[in-house]
């Protein structure tokens, strides 16, 4: 019998409508696909209590609590922390702050803070490409390109930052960083971020990084060079004025981290181009942090025009973060006010730097490679140690902070002493003398 083709549609329709649309049928089907990828996903996927991270940490507890140590990080301050500092309630002598030149808590300093808060308010709110933009801003920025004697220069809200957004901008996959094996994370980070090959060369050998470049510069577009002014794990210098050669002979970028450097390097403080004499232009990109010796917060980086422009309009650790607010800003410019008028500062500083360093070595303390210019370490090749020797100095009123590994290697393990101009001999004397007893005792 002959079916209309009427009734022919009426029942293709009936059948399509018994039949699950495919738009249902994918989605019944990735309903059925998530419940099964759900029940396969292993709950310690699921806790951050069972993240790699936290399980070093708990690990890291146990141990010390079955050695009898204490935790040595994450201290109270109560008030100011300079050459001493209440811990607990207790006055002690600090070794443990980065107020190299005495400037955070200086009365001229905080009411420069003050003021900028009162006519500027606690914070610029927004971006200052978009509306966070000040005149403290490119006062600030000013003062830093004239201090390093550069066309530009330009502030981040934060040190760490600097380093990952200039790297991680600046460079790509076509480039190359080449970096001291001892360069701080930030700058790591940065070069990770960017995708360019990075490699290290031995620490403080420019022998090294001349046979890296020569081996690899033609492989690459762009190729930076980063070290720092001052190491703050070992208190050493590099050779600046080989780098620099270096630099010139390959035809690569250098980048220099003066993140400690600034003001403890040079007879007025100006940093590691001021103590070699070296032409600030040579650099293409000085990097420093306004926590320290600036006693603000946040970061800058310095070179010419071309560079900073770049970084103002397209870093996105620039761009896309707030401003930095004015009672921060202000502090860091009344200090590059103060820096030429009081170089005597710079000089305490180097004097009782190398005093520390000298008695240290007296008393038979290994003091690596540092040059005694305000980190000093005295290495003691052990983290548990390192640690006991904290506590137990901590109990005499004595703060310093051990680095332990995997910081450093296990036979690196040291405290490590941070010098502000305003420690006196009487301080170093004590301390030293604590610690020499306790390392006697150690080893009996």
């Amino acid at each position: 019998m002959t079916v209309k083709r009427s009734e022919l549609k009426q029942q293709l329709l009936e059948q399509a409508r018994k039949r699950p649309t495919p738009r249902a049928a994918s989605s019944q089907a990735l309903a059925s696909a998530g419940a099964e990828s759900t029940r396969r996903v292993p709950e310690r996927f699921t806790r951050f209590d069972a993240h790699p991270g936290y399980q070093q940490l708990v690990m890291m507890r146990q141990g010390a609590k079955q050695l009898g140590l204490i935790d040595p990080f994450f201290k109270v301050h109560d008030g100011l922390a300079g050459a001493t500092s209440m811990i607990d309630g207790q006055s002690c002598i600090n070794f443990a702050s980065y107020n190299y030149l005495g400037y955070s808590g200086d009365p001229r300093v905080i009411q420069a803070a003050c003021d900028a808060a009162s006519h500027y308010g606690t914070s610029v709110s927004a971006s200052r490409v978009v509306s966070g933009e000040r005149p403290i801003h490119g006062e600030l920025e000013q003062a830093i390109a004239s201090t390093y004697g550069v066309e530009d220069a330009v502030v981040f809200v934060s040190g760490h930052a600097t380093n990952v957004s200039t790297l991680g901008y600046l460079l790509g996959p076509k480039d190359l960083v080449l970096h001291d094996e001892y360069i701080h994370n930030s700058s790591l980070v940065g070069a990770q971020l960017s995708g360019a090959k990075r490699m290290s060369f031995s620490h403080n050998d420019p022998d090294a990084l001349d046979a890296l470049l020569s081996r690899h510069r033609h492989q690459f577009e762009r190729v930076l060079v980063v070290i720092e002014g001052l190491y703050s794990m070992d208190g050493d210098i590099p050779d600046l004025p080989r780098f620099v050669e270096l630099k010139q002979r390959h035809q690569a970028w250098l980048m220099v981290d003066e993140a400690h450097s600034f003001g403890v390097m040079g007879d007025t403080g100006l940093g590691l181009r001021e103590h070699f004499a070296v032409d600030p232009t040579d650099v293409d990109i000085w990097m420093g942090t306004m926590s320290k010796t600036l006693s603000g917060c946040g970061g800058y980086i310095a070179g010419n025009k071309a560079l900073v422009e770049t970084l103002r309009h397209f870093a996105p650790g620039f761009l896309y973060s707030v401003g930095m607010p004015a009672q921060v800003a202000a502090p860091s410019l009344k200090i590059l006010e103060l820096m030429p008028q009081e170089t005597e500062r710079v000089v305490q500083l180097q004097a009782i730097s190398r005093y520390f360093l000298a008695q240290a070595q007296a008393r038979g303390m290994d003091t690596g490679h540092s040059i005694g210019s305000a980190v000093v370490p005295v290495i003691v090749g052990s983290s548990p140690l390192a640690a006991h020797l904290s506590h137990a100095l901590l109990e005499q009123n004595i703060n310093v902070q051990p680095i332990l590994y995997p910081a450093v290697p296990e036979k690196s393990a040291r405290l490590r002493f941070f010098l502000s101009c305003e420690h006196t001999k009487a301080h170093i004397d004590q301390t030293l003398d604590a610690l020499a007893l306790l390392l006697a005792n150690a080893k009996g």
